[in-house]
């Protein structure tokens, strides 16, 4: 049998992965090129004129949000991970899968149910009035639409990106160093401080990165609490104002802080890499906690599941219960089932797209390779009505294009083919959140020494069957946990699926707007409901699956003193 078509056959699939990783770089330019463009070509009036008001507050707040938010995911979403992983406690297995459940809440449903509670007309400020006759200037009481406030909610609903992926990397660590660690004398803390903690740095870096730059894009919670960044200058901007080379040109100053915020973190990271230590897998065995140690770890570990997810819940149950929505409806039926077919799609084609982008820069690092994988983080900061407009403009011109062109050769209107499709809708999803799928696969795809990979290549495997038998059956945690992220962010974006969606196509996020924006919190309660307990699956059953290990991995050999 001749080589030659087995030949052929290889360098057409090598193609493919990296010429595909390209088409995906590029579809993630498009919308930032587009609003680039409308920037540049657009007045600076606008611009000169927030730059006299509110520009500096926009910045201040947005930062401040972005700090508080990184330090509060961080230290929630670490300590978490670890507790669960490494030790033993009461509750430890229940607790596995509660932590991740806030992950299933849209922040700014988290934000109506918070707000109902605890402003001055709530049930806490009404009972604290009631109970002890003071007036409503008689007493402080902390204000929740305050960036405080929006801080809060949005660490209770982003902590879980770097709980699940600080998760994934502890359970892909062989014990083997940190037991080294523990015969040189080292405690099981600062072990987990000099050992552990840095091996998974890769993982917690890419989650807090993950909460930063869903904060710096988020609208509906700082809009709702009536805090100004970035993201409502954009909205104020593009629909208050209608002002889009103003709203282009602030959405210039979001992307460029979401680079820096990549470039810093690749720097701070260096070229240090961390691969399994050991020839084989080894798990570390729990430690068992007693004492105060023990409820200390319950009270940390059930906090955030308490005011994350219980009370949001019993919240939004009452809200529910006094409006007149009814779940068993066809069109809640028809919410639903559009709901899940988008955010499921838009899962499985960001997660192809973050495997070639990351399979290329893993293979064929180069220029080419890197600036691939940056240009696809970037569409994480914008938010997403800017990555819908950045869409509508080249698209709506091609569809105008094709349909003059057919209209004067053959006299066939095509009319709009991709303007107001679905496949555009997922376009925008894809853009959105490829960086949250490539931060969660690189994670797991750092742990695979590279001599895996030369080996693989030694053996004769090309590398779309190494992609398949060796890289694939190793980040499975990774892999779940990447698709994880992406539906349940498709799930609550609100933005850009109330600006592309098809006509008459409604998902549980427009339902649950449309009925905030009326005023009707209390039915707005129900869709929200509904959201939440459709992502809720997902969410269990990676958790579940996270938890069953593989007895064995593929690891290279020790790492040399320069890695």
């Amino acid at each position: 049998m001749s080589l030659r078509p087995i030949a052929m056959a290889e360098r057409s699939a090598t193609g493919l992965l990296r010429g595909g990783a390209l088409f995906v770089a590029a579809l993630c330019l498009l919308p930032m090129l587009a609003v680039a463009i409308a920037a540049v070509l657009g007045s600076t009036e606008t611009l000169r004129h927030l730059a006299d008001t509110v520009l500096w507050t926009y910045t201040g707040t947005t930062i401040q949000l972005a700090v508080s938010v990184a330090l509060g995911t961080a230290a929630i979403g670490t300590g978490a991970a670890w507790l669960v992983t490494m030790t033993r406690f009461p509750g430890v297995r229940a607790f596995e899968i509660a932590l991740a459940l806030p992950m299933a809440f849209p922040a700014y449903v988290m934000g109506y149910a918070y707000t109902s509670f605890l402003d001055h007309p709530g049930a806490v400020q009404s009972t604290l009035r009631a109970v002890t006759g003071w007036g409503p200037r008689d007493y402080w009481f902390p204000e929740i639409r305050s960036v405080e406030g929006a801080a809060l909610m949005l660490i209770l609903v982003l902590y879980p990106y770097v709980y699940l992926l600080a998760r994934a990397a502890f359970l892909q660590q062989s014990a083997t160093a940190f037991l080294a660690a523990r015969a040189l004398g080292r405690g099981p803390w600062t072990a987990f401080l000099r050992v552990s903690l840095p091996m998974a740095r890769p993982a917690i870096a890419g989650g807090v990165l993950l909460a930063v730059m869903e904060t710096i894009a988020d609208y509906g919670t700082t809009s709702h609490f009536a805090v100004q960044t970035f993201a409502t200058g954009i909205y104020t901007s593009w629909f208050t104002m209608a002002d889009r080379a103003a709203a282009a040109q602030l959405a210039l100053c979001l992307l460029f802080f979401a680079l820096l915020l990549a470039i810093l973190e690749r720097m701070q990271r260096g070229e240090a890499r961390h691969h399994a230590a050991g020839k084989r897998f080894e798990r570390l065995p729990p430690i068992p906690l007693a004492g105060a140690a023990k409820w200390g770890a319950v009270m940390l570990c059930g906090l955030p599941v308490l005011f994350g997810f219980v009370l949001p819940v019993i919240l939004l149950v009452g809200m529910g219960l006094d409006s007149e929505q009814s779940l068993f409806t066809r069109r809640y039926w028809e919410f639903t089932r559009n709901t899940v077919v988008l955010a499921g799609t838009a899962a499985v084609l960001t997660m192809l797209g973050a495997i070639l982008i990351s399979f290329r820069l893993r293979l064929w690092p180069g220029p080419t390779s890197r600036w691939a994988a940056h240009v696809a983080r970037i569409g994480y900061a914008v938010p997403g009505g800017v990555i819908a407009v950045g869409l509508l403009v080249p698209f709506a011109a091609l569809d105008n294009a094709i349909d003059s062109f057919l209209r004067e050769s053959v006299g066939i209107s095509t009319g709009l083919l991709f303007t107001g499709s679905i496949w555009l809708l997922v376009a925008a999803y894809l853009v959105r959140f490829m960086a949250a799928a490539l931060n969660a696969y690189d994670s797991g795809l750092g742990t695979i020494h590279p001599n895996v990979d030369a080996v693989s290549r030694t053996l004769g495997k090309p590398p779309l069957e190494m992609l398949r038998r060796v890289h694939l059956p190793v980040l499975r945690p990774s892999v779940l946990t990447a698709l994880l992220i992406v539906f349940v962010d498709t799930m609550k974006e609100l933005p850009a699926t109330l600006i592309m969606r098809p006509f008459n196509f409604d998902t549980l996020a427009v339902q649950a707007h449309r009925l905030a924006a009326d005023e009707r919190l209390d039915g707005a309660a129900v869709p929200s409901l509904v959201l939440v307990a459709v992502g809720l699956l997902p969410v269990i059953l990676v958790c579940r699956g996270l938890g069953r290990r593989q007895d064995s991995r593929v690891f290279g050999p020790p790492p040399t003193p320069a890695e």
